[in-house]
């Protein structure tokens, strides 16, 4: 630090502050200092910047384990919004079922001495967000409960935040479009019920078949893999009732790619007999032998969002910005069309 401000004719007082981001530096002297750090090589001593600023410039993660589309989209994108922001991250997964080890994950990252908690995906029967200490930020990845202008407002001392994609919102939207195509009602295959996001889809699905007036048949139940869709697609296939299935929203696109194989088994085609809408729009949708309808969702501005909501309850900088839902979008392939002139009879 002694050279960088001898190089760049200031003090070491000025040099700190750069680096730190502090304010009180004119815009020539910053450039002129970051200019010799660059040319002198100088890299800050982390844990000696630590004690000064009271700051790590870590966020701790606590997430499940799992490889699946959607949580491990969220955890690539928020790693590279918060390293954007100047910020690392600390990951901990955790075993979903178990809720003893989201406890022990939260108070590792809290004895790590990182600058807030982000939670990606549930990690057991108890909220990980719920463990934190009240001081210290909670950044909570999932679609908000409420938005709208009557929403409670944010607390400052708690300071969590809520920010996701609109899962809700998806969902009624693949339903909606399934109706519109002339189908009576929309049979659906939700993820496992401890995620978030199978819950908000569920009401999503549910609030548009309300709305539409259409009949609202029993969903099935899967774990996000291709062969709980599978499984669940065959299930609702075998059942008997008044419900003609000829249009399916599986809440992922892999439950989707299982329930297209359980369909064709059975001697039905997609989209001729059964019209198949799925959920995230994983690469491979576009490209499997019938491309999947899907709902796209956009995991980097998620992330970017969230970021931008969690520095200032870092900092304590500026007023707590409300929680955020990113929108999704319907993306129509060929797995989906207008029901068969006669309804295939439930069997």
């Amino acid at each position: 630090m002694a050279d960088v401000a001898r190089s760049a004719g200031v003090s070491q007082k000025t040099v700190s502050r750069v680096v730190n981001g502090e304010p009180h530096v004119s815009p020539a002297v910053r450039r002129r200092v970051l200019r010799e750090i660059e040319r002198l090589g100088f890299l800050p001593n982390e844990s000696a910047r630590a004690l000064v600023t009271r700051r790590s410039r870590r966020i701790g993660i606590v997430t499940a384990r799992t490889s699946y589309f959607g949580p491990a989209s969220v955890l690539r994108d928020l790693e590279h919004a918060a390293r954007a922001a100047g910020y690392f991250v600390s990951v901990v997964h955790a075993d979903e079922q178990d809720g003893d080890e989201a406890a022990r994950a939260v108070a590792h990252l809290v004895s790590q001495g990182v600058d807030a908690i982000a939670v990606c995906a549930p990690c057991g029967p108890v909220d990980p967000a719920a463990l934190v200490p009240a001081s210290l930020p909670v950044l909570v990845l999932r679609c908000p409960e409420d938005q709208g202008p009557d929403a409670a407002p944010q607390s400052v001392e708690r300071r969590r935040i809520t920010v996701g994609n609109d899962d809700i919102g998806g969902a009624a939207q693949a339903t909606e479009y399934l109706l519109s195509l002339g189908h009576r009602t929309v049979h659906h295959i939700a993820g496992p019920l401890a995620w978030a996001s199978s819950g908000h889809r569920l009401r999503g699905w549910r609030s548009a078949l309300r709305a539409a007036g259409a009949d609202e048949p029993p969903p099935a139940h899967g774990d996000w893999s291709p062969a709980s869709g599978y499984h669940a697609a065959r299930e609702l296939l075998g059942r008997t009732g008044p419900f003609a299935f000829t249009a399916l929203f599986a809440a992922n696109d892999q439950m989707a790619v299982g329930a297209i194989h359980a369909i064709e088994r059975s001697g039905r085609r997609v989209p001729d007999d059964i019209s198949v809408v799925g959920f995230d729009d994983i690469p491979e949708a576009a490209y499997l032998s019938v491309p999947l309808s899907t709902i796209r969702q956009d995991f980097a501005e998620t992330a970017r969002r969230a970021i931008r909501r969690l520095i200032p309850a870092i900092t304590g900088e500026g007023t707590p910005a409300p929680d955020a839902r990113t929108p999704t979008e319907l993306v129509a392939r060929a797995s989906t069309a207008p029901p068969p002139s006669t309804p295939p009879r439930s069997t």
